[in-house]
């Protein structure tokens, strides 16, 4: 791999890459990979600690994606800020979210998780709107918000003994890990946007900058003894070199492509394929005022992101 000096940042919009088939492939992709990642952690979780399946996560993820940078001959910026902003970006983007839904699966079903990282587009636009000012929210975007929370408050049911003693604690983790996702996606694209790095060395630095972090901090979350088997490796190395790694390509050319609020929809995808592996193949049942939650949080997503809009007035 190379340097190169970036050209002076310019403006960046989403690109008309949205209307081509590539990108929606891709975006389907990420959708179903990353709706089996639950799966992944629940089965990991029988032979490792939370801690050490975000770290061979991780690690992993670094590993395929230096395979593909030296393969395409990535290029890396020379410039400090740049690589500020990707520490940034791996803090929040992987290393705290990995160990917040690695803890989480210890406490609810792998169909929970998925389904509350449905919320990621709720919590983009709060943070690209308030926090980053990167996007404007509309009065029915606004209400596509509070339904999306509402819907939070349903799959939460604090109006249950048993969620205020018991696994609510699976619960915040998950919720505190999609808020690190909208922060990510909204300083991915307000402080990174502009630079305009290609998507390869974007997911090469922010996962391999997570890497050395993990690496920091594998006496404390990884120094457990394990007990693999076939499974386990199979679900590490699917989390690590699709999960963390493929996919991030993905993602970071769709996020060029869509923009943050509209990348994050893949939400759309995900609590599907997780219901639905969980359902087969771990027999996970779910509670009726969980699908209702998730009911709402799509709808609010549909509202925030424009697919349902509010009617307008008629114009002469």
């Amino acid at each position: 791999m190379t340097t190169q000096q970036h050209p002076a940042p310019t403006a960046v919009q989403p690109t008309q890459a949205a209307g081509q088939p590539r990108i929606m492939l891709q975006f389907i992709g990420m959708g179903l990979i990353w709706g089996a990642s639950f799966l992944f952690m629940k089965v990991a979780l029988t032979g490792v600690s939370f801690g050490q399946v975000a770290w061979s996560r991780i690690m992993l993820g670094a590993l395929t994606l230096a395979i593909v940078a030296l393969v395409t001959r990535a290029r890396l910026p020379r410039q400090p800020i740049i690589w500020l902003h990707f520490t940034v970006i791996a803090i929040t983007f992987c290393v705290v979210p990995y160990l917040l839904f690695a803890w989480a699966e210890q406490y609810i079903s792998s169909s929970l998780a998925s389904i509350l990282n449905a919320v990621t587009p709720i919590t983009t636009a709060v943070m690209a709107t308030l926090v980053f000012r990167v996007e404007k929210l509309n009065w029915g975007q606004i209400l596509g918000v509070l339904v999306g929370m509402g819907g939070v408050i349903v799959i939460v049911a604090p109006w249950q003994m048993g969620a205020l003693l018991g696994d609510w604690r699976g619960q915040v983790a998950c919720l505190g890990a999609v808020t690190c996702y909208g922060f990510a996606l909204g300083y991915l694209r307000r402080f990174l946007g502009p630079y305009k790095v290609p998507s390869i060395t974007s997911a090469f630095m922010y996962i391999s900058i997570a890497a050395v972090v993990m690496l920091i901090l594998t006496p404390v979350v990884a120094s457990q003894p394990v007990q693999l088997d076939l499974w386990v490796i199979l679900s590490l190395i699917g989390l690590g070199a699709l999960g963390t790694g493929v996919v991030y390509i993905w993602n970071m050319n769709v996020l060029t492509a869509w923009g943050p609020t509209a990348t994050s929809g893949v939400t759309y995808v995900t609590p599907v394929v997780g219901v639905l592996l969980g359902s087969l193949l771990l027999q996970e049942s779910l509670s009726w005022h969980e699908p209702v939650g998730a009911v709402l949080v799509f709808v609010g997503i549909l509202l925030t992101q424009q697919r349902i809009r509010l009617g307008r007035r008629v114009r002469a």
